[in-house]
């Protein structure tokens, strides 16, 4: 159960000579500082972090970090007032109270009734950062530069990483209410270059997940990941110049939903839509993709990086259908954005840390399998191209223009995959490009573990996924002359 967490000493003190938190004192300030608003609450957290990065044959790295702190909001209509702090002390929650109370101006609205609790939980409570002992993480690292390096005499430099984190949260809102939950998160990057004459080329392979180092450093997945990011880099180095125009496109399962994430997924989110900034506001009800596209956000796949048990603001997470054969039935949303919209909350409110305040945010989101093999998908495209993986593109939420470059892709000619590419680019629009999907297929796959989204200059764990897909007629940009 998230709320079985009984060990308060992370964050209350309640012996004589208290002075930092007190448990009873704490629930006063809180009635105190919410009376009156619509919403709010204080959110406390406790973190451990490391990370550990090995580079040129050596350790470069090694850190460990422990943090403490909560944050008060307070809402009142669209209003909101906020203050957070790293000194859990009585003086500093009764000034956090002042701040948050100054957004009143009279009157008293009626506070919301909380969220319900729950007794799911979809991961461990086990503090990762125990589990492997320190010289062991860097006798891995180790064995992971000796092997990439052994693997093929071309791997010319060898950089890698582990990074955990666990963090225990408390919710505290008015009359007692309270939820806890305790988030583990690991994570490992593989990357190398590869060297041929004067050609460089890299590659990189990532895993992680809401789990414990048992699961990510056994050799049997640290082997597969450095497999796939020598793979990556050799094939680069073969790779020719990405060819430009408009052309039918074909996008692998997995990983390539970053591009749905970003190019959709956050249009979907209900502070844009609210606002009529979003390119899907006032849409809902209307066919805005190709039949057969179904698009969901979920965050209550266990173990999965996108996942929790609760959301920030204490909401149980949830499966949310945001498209329905191609037909926008849903957004995302927060409790003040459903509440301004007339709605619910669909377990989406989310924040980087105390110090921010939550909003609309993605968990884990990915569009559901059609019925074609991936083959037949490719057997049917006369010239274009099939992109693999993804880096970095930039969105304009506003219209859903994007621009994403390909990490790994190959020309395809009369239904074979051909040569490697590199350089090429994908150039469009999130809604236009929905409607252009004239193929689904039926491997439906998410992500290794390795999504960051960044939103208001917040970033949060994140997961995405889909099927093979084609898209006709996206414009790529590339280096063919």
């Amino acid at each position: 159960m998230t709320s079985d967490f009984t060990d308060n000493s992370y964050f209350f003190d309640d012996s004589e000579n208290n002075s930092g938190f007190s448990s009873v004192r704490t629930q006063r300030h809180v009635d105190e500082a919410l009376h009156g608003m619509d919403d709010g609450e204080l959110y406390l957290q406790y973190a451990q972090s490391e990370t550990f990065s090995f580079d040129d044959g050596r350790l470069k790295n090694a850190a460990f970090d422990t943090s403490k702190g909560f944050g008060l909001r307070s809402v009142l209509g669209e209003t909101i007032g906020f203050a957070h702090s790293s000194e859990l002390s009585d003086a500093a929650l009764k000034r956090a109270v002042d701040t948050v109370q100054s957004i009143k101006s009279g009157g008293n609205a009626t506070l919301a009734i909380p969220p319900q609790r729950t007794n799911r939980k979809l991961y461990s409570d086990e503090n990762p950062l125990g589990g492997v002992d320190f010289k062991d993480k860097i006798r891995i690292l180790e064995e992971i530069d000796s092997y990439a390096r052994s693997k093929d005499p071309k791997v010319c430099q060898v950089s890698c990483s582990i990074a955990g984190e666990w963090q225990v949260i408390e919710i505290i809102r008015p009359g007692g209410h309270r939820i806890r939950d305790i988030r583990p998160l690991v994570r490992l990057n593989v990357s190398v270059v590869a060297k041929h004459g004067d050609r460089m080329e890299s590659g990189y392979e990532g895993s992680g997940g809401r789990y414990t180092y048992d699961q990510l450093l056994t050799s049997e997945n640290w082997k597969q990941q450095t497999d796939n990011a020598i793979r990556q880099a050799l094939l680069n180095l073969e790779s020719v110049a990405a060819p430009a125009g408009e052309m039918d496109v074909v996008l692998g399962p997995g990983w390539p939903g970053v591009l749905l994430h970003e190019a959709i997924g956050h249009g979907l989110e209900g502070d844009f839509n609210r606002k009529g900034t979003s390119a899907f506001a006032g849409l809902m009800g209307e066919r805005i993709a190709a039949k057969g596209v179904t698009v969901v956000d979920d965050g209550t796949l266990e173990n999965r990086r996108g996942s929790l048990s609760v959301d920030d603001e204490g909401t149980a997470t949830n499966c949310t259908t945001l498209i329905e054969d191609g037909i926008l039935v849903g957004y995302m949303q927060d409790r003040m954005n459903a509440r301004l919209m007339g709605t619910k909350s669909t377990g989406n409110g989310r924040r980087q840390s105390y110090a921010h305040q939550p909003m609309p945010r993605m968990t884990n989101t990915y569009m559901l399998s059609g019925d074609q093999h991936p083959d037949e998908i490719l057997a049917g495209v006369k010239d274009g191209l099939y992109a693999v993986n993804f880096g970095g593109g930039q969105v304009d939420i506003t219209n859903g223009k994007f621009v994403f470059s390909c990490t790994e892709a190959y020309r395809v000619k009369n239904g074979k995959i051909g040569a490697p590419v590199k350089g090429a680019t994908l150039i469009g629009s999130g809604p236009e490009a929905l409607k252009r999907i004239s193929a689904i297929g039926n491997d439906l796959k998410l992500d290794n573990g390795v999504g960051i989204c960044g939103k208001a200059g917040q970033s949060v764990p994140v997961g995405v996924g889909q099927p093979t897909l084609r898209l006709d007629g996206i414009t790529v940009g590339g280096t063919e002359l």
